[in-house]
């Protein structure tokens, strides 16, 4: 269990935290390690009121009160990945938030939010995200929303006497056109890629902090730094989502309308290393017990890139449709290649196990759930 594994904050409560009556749980994800019980939140729980956080009463397992992980961004592809992966059983508690609980981008509402939750651990999974034409048209919202959201969650944690954060980065942190594959001590060691600079911005700043305060204070403020990711509830909004996402959806699209061309920002030589949520996301669940042991900032990607128009024809295989693909290097491409050395976390038991041709079979189905 977590709080076995990692000890417990909490000998400083001033009183008892109330029970909450029991409700729907998931069904625990096959093979996983019995280590954690997800949020006791049931699907009639997506009707509460704003801001009503659940709260979960004492729970003692040989001496040691269960573990109350506060994970942020629920309405995300990352968290609600996690979530999902969360195995039902487990002595220890996960309370997805979400912005109708508390915009993290105000102050008052984050402490708020800490005071009625009172987390022993935060997953800061929330982000302002976009794909290449979302940041070129908002890079002011992407570093301003950003470091608000970010500084808002760190201050509240450090504040609240937490003492272990897993926070994530982005690749977009590495500099542009660096060497490949990128290691964790490249980050700041050349200038970043203009496309997306103000979000490498607030997600650097937010890394260093994290840095600062596990040698500052001996805390575990970890930050994982995964590649782009892609997979069941993507963003498939095209100039949002990111690049996977939208091949899926105009292919699709061009499917569905018997187009016979689909056009591609840039060339199409671009490479992007892209890494399948669900693997992502269990892996952070099964290893989280272990989190002090991790470096400050790890690397998290699948260790393989392909071209824009690999992407592309993989998205067009998916979809079992043919049409020429049609580049346009007027338009940004970003940086040329990003791929990520993930060696460290493969020694913490780092094994994505999805290809991208399953992956995006499986991500294809669930955006038809969506469509109908």
């Amino acid at each position: 269990m977590l709080a076995e594994a990692a000890g417990t904050r909490g000998s400083g409560r001033s009183h008892p935290r109330q029970a909450i009556p029991p409700v729907a749980r998931t069904r625990q994800r096959p093979g996983a390690t019995r280590l954690w019980r997800r949020s006791r939140w049931s699907a009639r729980s997506r009707a509460r009121p704003a801001g009503q956080v659940v709260r979960g009463g004492p729970v003692v397992t040989n001496g040691a009160r269960q573990m109350r992980v506060m994970l942020t961004g629920a309405g995300g592809m990352l968290a609600k990945s996690i979530a999902a992966a969360w195995p039902a059983d487990s002595p220890d508690e996960l309370v997805p938030v979400s912005r109708r609980d508390a915009d993290l981008r105000e102050q008052d509402q984050v402490r708020a939010l800490f005071a009625r939750v009172e987390p022993d651990l935060v997953i800061h999974a929330a982000a302002k995200v976009g794909g290449i034409a979302a940041n070129v048209a908002d890079p002011s919202g992407f570093l301003m929303d950003n470091l608000r959201m970010d500084a808002n969650v760190l201050d509240a944690s450090l504040q609240s006497g937490v003492t272990r954060f897993l926070y994530f980065g982005s690749s977009c942190m590495y500099p542009r056109d660096y060497r490949q594959p990128l290691v964790e001590q490249d980050v700041l060691a050349a200038p970043l890629e203009p496309t997306n600079e103000g979000y490498a911005l607030a997600k650097i700043t937010s890394a260093r902090f994290c840095e600062y305060v596990s040698q500052q204070f001996g805390h575990a403020y970890r930050v994982v730094i995964p590649s782009n990711l892609y997979g069941p509830n993507d963003d498939y909004s095209l100039g949002h989502g990111h690049l996977v996402a939208a091949t899926i959806a105009k292919a699709h699209a061009a499917k569905t309308s018997g187009a016979a061309t689909i056009d591609v920002w840039g060339d199409g030589s671009a490479r992007r290393e892209f890494t399948y949520v669900e693997d992502l996301a269990g892996w952070v669940v099964e290893h989280l017990p272990t989190m002090a042991q991790w470096p400050v900032l790890m690397n998290v990607g699948k260790g393989e890139d392909h071209s824009v128009l690999d992407y592309y024809r993989a998205a067009l295989r998916t979809v079992g449709y043919e049409c020429e693909l049609v580049p346009d290097p007027s338009k940004p491409a970003g940086m040329h290649q990003k791929l990520m050395d993930s060696t460290l976390a493969r020694s913490y038991g780092w094994t994505p196990g999805t290809s991208l041709d399953d992956g995006m079979r499986t991500a294809y189905a669930r955006y038809l759930d969506t469509l109908s």
